[in-house]
């Protein structure tokens, strides 16, 4: 079966230029000129990875994407825009964006990113049920879940991948970019902003069990002490 994108684009005359670059190379797309329209497209159908504009008219990108997320933590959303703000870039991460793409852009660099994040998100779907013990906690990397006695706290795919990286690397100090590139991709400032935050959830979640520490190795990156 074919890759099916959902792009959403208001510049006719760009969407065009992708929609048919991506078909040629074999996706299935389907292009949405505004939040609104793309919203209700996902809704109906499933699909594999979600290009998005950030200014859309009706509902911008950021909007779209945390509605997305809010229904699928899974399906990879790449963020296409003329901004290359650093606020913009790290709001984009902290509402569920996985790349950030700035306009002007080439077709090659587009589709290169997109078949990095639809590689992981495929081994993530077709691997084997990934179950580790950490203090306390039982965690389930694909359930997507971390057991505390009578509690569940439900993880997002980044969460996860991010806490199985950590947890197989256990007692051991990581270098911010080797954390980065196995669980982002690449090494990147706004992606190290994004990290940051994920590491302050993940450590919540622990609160309960003194004998699990996330270190912050000034200057270097972290260690997961169990």
């Amino acid at each position: 079966m074919k890759t099916s994108v959902l792009l959403t684009e208001d510049d006719n005359a760009l969407a065009f230029v992708i929609q048919d670059n991506l078909t040629e190379a074999g996706y299935r797309v389907t292009t949405c000129g505004n939040g609104q329209l793309a919203l209700q497209e996902f809704q109906k159908n499933k699909f594999d990875i979600c290009i998005l504009d950030v200014n859309l008219p009706e509902m911008d990108g950021f909007t779209l994407a945390k509605k997305i997320r809010q229904e699928n933590e899974v399906v990879p959303i790449l963020f296409l825009t003329a901004k290359d703000r650093e606020e913009d870039k790290i709001k984009g991460f902290a509402m569920g964006g996985d790349d950030y793409i700035t306009k002007p852009f080439s077709m090659q660099e587009l589709k290169l990113r997109m078949e990095v994040f639809l590689r992981r998100t495929k081994n993530f779907r077709g691997g084997a049920q990934d179950e580790f013990t950490i203090g306390k906690f039982r965690f389930n990397y694909k359930e997507l879940k971390l057991y505390n006695q009578n509690e569940i706290i439900n993880l997002t795919q980044k969460e996860a991948s991010l806490l199985k990286f950590l947890i197989q690397n256990s007692n051991k100090i990581l270098k911010r970019e080797e954390v980065l590139l196995n669980v982002w991709g690449k090494d990147d400032y706004f992606l190290g902003r994004s990290m940051d935050v994920f590491i302050t959830k993940l450590r919540k979640h622990f609160r309960a069990n003194p004998e699990i520490n996330i270190e912050t190795i000034h200057g270097i990156g972290f260690r997961l002490n169990i």
